[in-house]
């Protein structure tokens, strides 16, 4: 069995190169740790109502990162990002997607937990 130790010296926060055209390069995403996944699923369900809005480009600054595993963007850098390319920011919103198991479903059982369905608010991004 695993000790506590074990578990801790692993390295396992994956991560993929995903070549973006638009951009002129590739950019390197990383799986969620378990605090920001956790982080960024409060940001989509915030009380009783589900927060679309920016939601790629929220994602993509949670999982852009450098060679040194540092984020490229911060959270104060997601409007910015979010002013880019629709189809770049698809194409690394659907590589960490996978790389942290999220998939459409998983948004719609956010909604249902958060007690109600899309609202003024929500933006359907």
């Amino acid at each position: 069995m695993l000790n506590k130790e074990q578990i801790l010296a692993v390295h396992d926060l994956v991560t993929e190169s995903v070549e973006v055209p638009e951009w002129l390069g590739c950019v390197l995403v990383r799986a969620l740790n378990g605090t920001d996944r956790d982080a960024f699923e409060q940001s989509i369900v915030d009380g009783k109502k589900t927060n679309l809005k920016n939601i790629r480009a929220r994602l993509c600054a949670l999982c852009m990162v450098d060679d040194d595993g540092k984020r490229l963007f911060s959270d104060a850098d997601v409007n910015a990002l979010g002013q880019k390319s629709a189809s770049a920011l698809d194409r690394v919103f659907r590589v960490a997607q996978k790389l942290n198991g999220l998939s459409p479903d998983d948004v719609k059982e956010l909604e249902k937990n958060s007690g109600s369905g899309l609202n003024a608010d929500s933006t359907s991004d």
